[in-house]
């Protein structure tokens, strides 16, 4: 039995978490308003801020019609605090406290570990808006253009989730913590955002697509971790943000495949077979497969690191505290404390890759980490499937685990993406081979000019099989005005 709350639109902040009457935490999130609109003024989408967009904005937490679409221009987006409905009798997941009743205040005990978990969310939200914040300059058409808009505002919708929780249930460090937010900046050298990943430049759509598919689904792993908390209000949030989320993945998925779709249809045309060709194939102004490979390997692994070390005891602390779970927590067949349980985790020991049982309660990270790479190994499958129905003989592959690591076992080990150890003079001699080099990302780059005309593309890239909320291929997604 679930409980629905409809969304209130009387405040400045559309919400379903009954504002108007916390009066409190209204004022507070009036007074952190102003800084979100200088910040998304600043560091948001550079040149686009008086255009219409044909956005999506979620008007209720129904997993049916959700959302409505309408021109909105984007800094007057209506942002708001929307959580899943209340499941009545829920109950922790895992933990010493499983099978308790979930909390809807948070425990003194684990105050301070509840909340780095929120803030170290809340911080990629913005970070990623930052990192995209050029790409609207060379947009590839209007239907990618919204996209990156549409995952923009959204990133910035999740922002205000977890504001909203450090602002009501944690006080004056909450409310600190929710400036901070503000000031960090993706790739600041005196104060860069938390996590390494989201420090990394985004400077062009290939990057963008592979972002949107690999580090957008390390979040979906971690909402989903976050989703199985004893905290219900956090898990509330998680489970709503996860409906956002699936359409950042979509884009990133689709956005690769149509790159590879276009690079596959040029190559039948000139009659070049080899893929490894690759002068051949970037004179006829697509992106290669090899490069595309590379790009893969790239992001990937920078997204491994998003999950800390293979054996964690923070990791295990918060699984015991049943404040973050494991990957769907619920459909696990097993005791959710993980009593006397143990878990195969890598090892890099005297230069060899190993295996080793260790207590699956300190291998949390580990075995999320490997459902994610379950998880991610989907999307590539699909994009070799449209290589293979273009008859050439390429396959994409995710990279060994241990490649071009910088957190865990595997930190700085000089492994190649097939998983062989070799010295490092030999990985540095191959590294152009595996990751993006200058050369590579200079040749993309002089692929990324706008195509800005509706129903029009870049020549890199296929247009979509369907337009968003079914409209015709030549529909004015954006009606710019430029600044």
């Amino acid at each position: 039995m679930t409980q629905k709350m409809a969304v209130d639109y009387d405040t400045m902040i559309p919400n379903n978490v009954g504002l108007s009457s916390d009066r409190r935490v209204l004022k507070a999130l009036e007074r952190w308003h102003p800084g979100y609109i200088k910040w998304w003024g600043n560091l948001g989408p550079v040149g686009f801020q008086e255009s219409k967009v044909y956005l999506r904005t979620a008007v209720s937490v129904d997993s049916k019609g959700w959302a409505k679409f309408d021109y909105v221009k984007m800094p007057e987006y209506r942002w708001g605090i929307l959580l899943a409905p209340q499941v009545e009798g829920r109950t922790i997941a895992c933990g010493e406290h499983y099978g308790e009743p979930a909390w809807q205040e948070v425990p003194g005990e684990y105050r301070s570990m509840l909340r780095r978990l929120i803030v170290i969310q809340g911080d990629t939200e913005p970070a990623s808006v930052e990192q995209q914040r050029f790409l609207g300059k060379t947009a590839p058409s209007q239907y990618d253009m919204r996209n990156l808009f549409q995952v923009n505002v959204e990133e910035g919708r999740h922002l205000w989730a977890m504001v909203y929780l450090l602002q009501k249930y944690f006080g004056s460090d909450g409310r600190e913590e929710a400036n901070e937010m503000l000031r960090r900046q993706s790739g600041s050298a005196e104060t860069p955002r938390m996590l390494g990943a989201f420090n990394e430049e985004t400077p062009d759509w290939l990057s963008f697509f592979m972002f949107t598919y690999f580090t957008d689904r390390d979040g979906k792993m971690q909402l989903e971790a976050l989703a199985q908390s004893g905290f219900d209000p956090l898990s509330r949030s998680c489970r709503f943000m996860l409906t956002e989320e699936a359409h950042h993945m979509f884009v990133g998925e689709t956005g690769v495949g149509r790159t590879i779709q276009r690079t596959c249809e040029a190559m039948n045309e000139a009659g070049i077979s080899d893929p490894y060709d690759v002068e051949k194939v970037r004179a006829l102004g697509v992106i290669d497969l090899p490069t595309i490979q590379k790009k893969l390997n790239l992001h990937y692994t920078l997204s491994l690191d998003l999950f800390g070390s293979e054996v964690s005891t923070n990791a295990a602390n918060a699984f015991n505290a049943g404040i973050k779970g494991r990957y769907q927590e619920i459909k696990i067949d097993d005791d959710h404390q993980l009593n006397n349980a143990t878990y195969a985790a890598s090892q890099f020991i005297d230069g060899k890759i190993t295996s080793m049982d260790v207590p699956a309660l300190t291998a949390i990270n580990m075995r999320l980490r490997d459902d994610y790479s379950k998880d991610a190994l989907g999307g590539v499958k699909r994009w070799n499937q449209i290589i293979s129905k273009a008859n050439i003989e390429f396959e994409l592959k995710l990279p060994h685990s241990g490649f071009h690591r910088k957190i865990g076992v595997f930190d700085h080990a000089p492994i190649t993406p097939d998983g062989r150890v070799v010295t490092w003079d030999e990985w540095e001699k191959s590294r152009d081979e595996w990751l993006p080099s200058k050369a590579d990302g200079d040749f993309i780059q002089s692929l990324m000019k706008p195509e800005w005309e509706p129903g029009k593309y870049a020549n890199w890239i296929a247009p979509p099989r369907v337009g968003i909320d079914n409209k015709p291929g030549d529909f004015e997604y954006v009606q710019l005005h430029m600044a």
